[in-house]
């Protein structure tokens, strides 16, 4: 990234968009380590925030209930493990999740009622502002990041208002990523995670030009690795990050820092990755959202 006026901005390999001119740094909850933001019977809620999304991690048990009027966009709700089961009710009817799934609920009045307790995830757009304000790091975000752009929706599901449920449980594919599903303000990429440390001499730093991620550590423990460029404006420069964050905890990663994620733990390592609205890339490639019959892409876009 050059300055104002170096004459290597005329490089062919030269960015064509505008360089960014400051940073935000990343966010982390580390959700172990801290009391939840709200503890009432049979759940127990943690909240934390990035530029567009909120993510609400919930234990709880059976016979519990979360329940939303007036919301005012889809939001998704994810059950991360097997054996915890969820019954998902709007106004046009009801669904039952059960073990790992992605679910997406439509705006307006719903209810989540657990028949079958555990751990859940409920992922929401910075648009539920009652939300937003309970966040441990709202603070973070108190001025936007300069390098994300304002949220805006992708189109309405096909097929009109109703609560749409898919497996986590997909098999895995050759030449297809993780299980990913769109919505019309989320995409979730449900892994499986690895079975103890990831080798040093095998991370893969890579950067976002423009949307942030969010990485649900869920099992494990891990390191996020950071690092921002050097821009002409020293005063802006960020030291590389290096920080620690065992399950359960959120890193919400801004742009356009290279990032990579290093599970240590022994055991199983394993994290959910979120992305508010969708991602365009992971959407462009042929078999990786499975479930594009239902969520078109922004008009003139195709896969």
């Amino acid at each position: 990234m050059y300055g104002q006026n170096d004459l290597r901005t005329t490089l062919v390999t030269a960015q064509k968009a505008p360089a960014p001119t400051s940073f935000k740094r990343a966010s982390y909850a580390r959700f172990y380590a801290e009391p939840p933001q709200e503890s009432a019977d049979r759940t127990r809620t943690w909240y934390v925030r990035g530029a567009t999304l909120v993510v609400a991690y919930s234990e709880v048990e059976a016979g519990a209930v979360f329940e939303r009027t007036g919301q005012p966009d889809e939001y998704a709700v994810v059950i991360p493990d097997d054996g915890v089961e969820i019954e998902i009710a709007i106004a046009e009817g009801s669904e039952i999740a059960s073990g790992k799934t992605v679910s997406f609920v439509p705006s307006g009045a719903s209810k989540i009622t657990v028949l079958k307790g555990g751990r859940i995830l409920r992922l929401f757009t910075i648009e539920s502002a009652d939300l937003v304000a309970r966040c441990t790091n709202a603070a973070d975000y108190a001025e936007p990041d300069p390098n994300v752009p304002p949220l805006a929706a992708w189109p309405d599901p096909v097929g009109g208002r109703k609560v749409r449920i898919y497996s986590g449980n997909v098999a895995p594919e050759q030449g297809r990523f993780g299980r990913i599903y769109r919505g019309s303000t989320i995409m979730v990429n449900f892994g499986d995670g690895r079975i103890g440390p990831r080798a040093p001499d095998n991370l893969s730093p890579h950067h976002h030009d423009d949307f942030e991620q969010y990485s649900v550590a869920l099992d494990g423990d891990y390191i996020h690795h950071l690092r921002w460029p050097w821009i002409s404006d020293s005063t802006q420069w960020i030291e590389d990050d290096h920080a620690r964050c065992a399950a359960p905890s959120v890193a919400v990663i801004p742009p356009p820092a290279t990032h990579t994620s290093q599970g240590i733990g022994e055991g199983l390592n394993r994290l959910l990755d979120v992305f508010c609205p969708p991602r365009r890339d992971f959407s462009a490639k042929p078999g990786w959202v499975l479930n594009t019959d239902d969520y078109p892409m922004p008009e003139g876009e195709t896969v």
